[in-house]
């Protein structure tokens, strides 16, 4: 089997883990009918194919009580531009949560990997 035919078999793979959408917003300068900027939410993609996963991590700084905080990271295709900063609503398992890309994907042959925070509104 080639190199290039077990990429695809293992993108075809993944992507068949794939349980949740994505719709990807930005926030873009739009001119209005007078010529003047103002900002609004701009959908730029819609129903995307994803997957979101948790990660728990707790770390012990010596207090007697631990810090737990959680990482979330969303499995994408690679086909897709996400800008750094897009709010990303995701629907998985019947819940819909909003969240924003902290920063640039790691790209790969077979998907992508963005990781995420809850979205608290835009910088």
């Amino acid at each position: 089997m080639s190199i290039e035919k077990a990429r695809i078999a293992a993108r075809k793979a993944l992507e068949r883990m794939y349980q949740g959408r994505a719709t990807v917003i930005e926030y873009q300068k739009i001119k209005d009918e007078w010529g003047m900027t103002n900002f609004q939410e701009v959908t730029v993609l819609e129903d995307q194919p994803c997957k979101l996963s948790f990660e728990t991590l707790t770390s012990s700084t010596g207090d007697p009580v631990a810090t737990v905080s959680q990482s979330v990271k969303l499995f994408i295709s690679p086909d897709v531009v996400i800008k750094a900063g897009s709010k990303i609503i995701v629907t998985q398992h019947g819940r819909t949560t909003e969240y924003s890309n902290s920063g640039v994907p790691a790209v790969y042959p077979t998907h992508q990997e963005i990781m995420l925070t809850l979205f608290e509104g835009w910088a």
